[in-house]
């Protein structure tokens, strides 16, 4: 079937999900499609914007929850290991503070934060005419805000590569290799910005790139598809590599940040946030990791 197009099979393993599913949405009409000559048909631009309107429609009525609990704030965006760490060790420091964090992918993170559906967007996206993280985004993406932008971290990122083909997996070159199948991150994560990046700047076609489609939503999930003989090569952070005992080939030592709005900056849950991440207990746990750098951790870099 085309690249523009799917059936049922194709869109049940798009969402990794078992094909009876794929027809339960159907029934229920949950799922966009149509029928042609008795099969159904998925445009596959059609299924992007599903998901991500999906995912946008959950942050909504987490955002009503969250409103009615005291000492609470809501995140979307990007994603990290360490962060995910942070969040746990903010409930156990501090258990009258929640902060819920979604998964979307950096310019989703911006885009809710500027719509007022999240108080913080987590964010890594690289701008390569200014050499600058995210404070060039912002008035693309937060036009309706008044941004405050804190730094988290610095991490390296690179490619993760199966142990079966470490030996031959050599970079860039290597991504179109018939035998070399590749795990995405969804439109929209910094991930996907870098990637795309790299290979306009090789000349290097995505449709070359077997697995190019296949998108995952965190890095966790890069990691596994590979120890799962899912896939063989992936870009995630060292710490990934590391957890999971992955060959890593590191590409760029990138900056993490938190995006928030002037007002939320001080309030009580979020200060809680920046003193864990600057307290040396946590910095400590995290050097058992390693290729994380707290330099700037918890300073004002844009307001």
């Amino acid at each position: 079937m085309s690249k523009e197009l799917m059936n049922t099979k194709e869109v049940a393993q798009y969402l990794d999900i078992h094909e009876k599913q794929v027809y339960l949405l159907i029934k229920a009409g949950k799922i966009p499609c149509t029928r042609v000559t008795g099969k159904w048909i998925f445009p596959v631009h059609l299924i992007d914007e599903w998901i991500q309107t999906s995912a946008q429609d959950s942050i909504k009525q987490a955002r009503k929850k969250i409103n009615s609990m005291e000492g609470s704030l809501l995140a979307a965006g990007s994603n990290d290991p360490v962060l995910d760490m942070l969040l746990t060790a903010i409930r156990k420091d501090y258990p009258k503070f929640n902060i819920f964090s979604s998964n979307t992918g950096s310019v989703n993170g911006l885009e809710t934060l500027n719509t007022g559906v999240t108080d913080i967007a987590f964010s890594h996206l690289y701008d390569v005419a200014s050499r600058d993280y995210n404070i060039p985004y912002l008035k693309q993406y937060c036009p309706n805000q008044s941004p405050v932008v804190v730094n988290l971290f610095y991490r390296q990122i690179g490619f993760l590569v199966a142990k079966s083909k470490s030996n031959i997996f050599k970079g860039w070159d290597s991504l179109t290799q018939k035998n070399m199948r590749f795990v995405n991150r969804q439109k929209g994560s910094g991930i996907r910005v870098l990637l795309d990046h790299e290979l306009k700047k090789r000349s290097i076609a995505c449709d070359d790139i077997s697995g190019y489609n296949n998108e995952v939503y965190t890095h966790f999930e890069v990691g596994l598809s590979l120890i799962s003989s899912e896939a063989d090569v992936g870009i995630a952070s060292a710490a990934v590599a590391r957890i999971l005992d992955l060959d890593f080939q590191p590409l760029v030592d990138e900056r993490f940040d938190m995006i928030l709005d002037k007002n939320t900056f001080f309030q009580p849950a979020l200060q809680a946030f920046i003193e864990t991440l600057q307290s040396e207990k946590f910095k400590n746990r995290i050097k058992k990791i390693g290729n994380y750098n707290f330099t700037n951790a918890g300073k004002i870099l844009y307001s």
